[in-house]
């Protein structure tokens, strides 16, 4: 038999992420966004311009279900997606003047959430558990 239940990591990993998505559900409610959509924005923020297969890369999820988050973005007229002014199959993606005002919004309830979490721990706890984060994630790389 395997490890025994109360050993396994993975269910606790698990709780905390479902916690957390809860939470960023919950504070995005008045928003109208869902939180693939937050984060595609969230990198937009960062990165304007950069393409769908990056994005893609950058929120962890497959192209297919990043084609569908832009698609709901771009109906809600929070992006805009225009030619790349030299490659003319690559599209650019950015947000609208729309996307900035609901993302500011938006960005203040999720680092209300954030904060939960880093006030929950001292400012030694934050980097101990970045650090074992890390370490796991490279365990399973």
């Amino acid at each position: 038999m395997g490890m025994p239940f109360e050993e396994r990591l993975g269910g606790d990993v698990k709780r905390v992420e479902h916690a957390m998505t809860q939470a960023k559900q919950q504070a995005l409610r008045p928003t109208g966004l869902t939180v693939p959509q937050y984060v595609a924005l969230l990198v937009l923020a960062d990165a304007p311009g950069i393409s769908a297969a990056e994005l893609a890369r950058r929120c962890r999820v497959t192209p297919q279900t990043m084609t569908t988050i832009l698609r709901n973005l771009e109906t809600a007229s929070l992006i805009a997606r225009v030619p790349h002014d030299v490659h003319r199959n690559v599209l650019e993606t950015r947000l609208t003047e729309a996307g900035r005002r609901v993302f500011a919004v938006a960005d203040e309830h999720v680092t209300a959430v954030e904060r939960r979490m880093s006030d929950a721990l001292s400012a030694e706890e934050r980097t101990a558990l970045r650090a074992l984060l890390s370490r796991v994630a490279d365990a399973l790389s």
